[in-house]
């Protein structure tokens, strides 16, 4: 009985072993990209709801625009300003965060691939478009496909402490 729960014990060990070194081998780093932090800071618990309606008075047949914006933690959080820069051809490499991330591009284009789409089409982002990364199981890869540098400003949310950056595995479907 404790031969077959220690070779069970070995066995399972031996496949997660197996698994995060077969990731990171699928992962790809990096290349022609810089990340540097211009700020960070660290904020306690958020408990935050905000909620607008708007209405255009003139307009009897105007909807009404809700903007509703709600952010709750638990525990502490450390918050992240970094300056992204690409040379044409570079990558980020694919990653994920623990947090969210808000992306404004200040000059250039990126290309954003996600993991789960097997059909490996970007979304193109350019100069003065914001967009999200949602985080935790979001795995993605930023590239620059122009021919000129392209620079963002991120901001990020992530639990305190934890890696602000998570190397993973790629989209099948992606051949880089």
């Amino acid at each position: 009985m404790r031969r077959t729960l220690l070779r069970a014990i070995v066995f399972a060990v031996v496949v997660l072993t197996a698994t995060s070194y077969v990731e990171s081998l699928l992962a790809t780093p990096a290349s022609g990209f810089t990340s540097t932090s211009l700020a960070i800071g660290r904020v306690g618990e958020i408990d935050v709801d905000n909620l607008a309606i708007s209405e255009d008075p003139s307009d009897a047949n105007s909807k009404r625009n809700v903007w509703h914006s709600l952010q709750k933690t638990k525990g502490d959080s450390d918050l992240y300003v970094q300056s992204n820069v690409w040379v044409p051809g570079g990558t980020s490499g694919w990653h994920t965060h623990p947090g969210h991330s808000l992306i404004t591009v200040t000059a250039g284009a990126v290309a954003a691939y996600e993991g789960n789409d097997v059909s490996c089409t970007p979304k193109v982002y350019t100069v003065g478009m914001t967009f999200v990364d949602p985080g935790g199981d979001h795995v993605h890869v930023l590239r620059n496909e122009g021919a000129v540098e392209a620079r963002t400003i991120t901001v990020q949310l992530i639990p305190a402490g934890a890696p602000r950056r998570i190397d993973a595995a790629g989209s099948p479907g992606c051949a880089f």
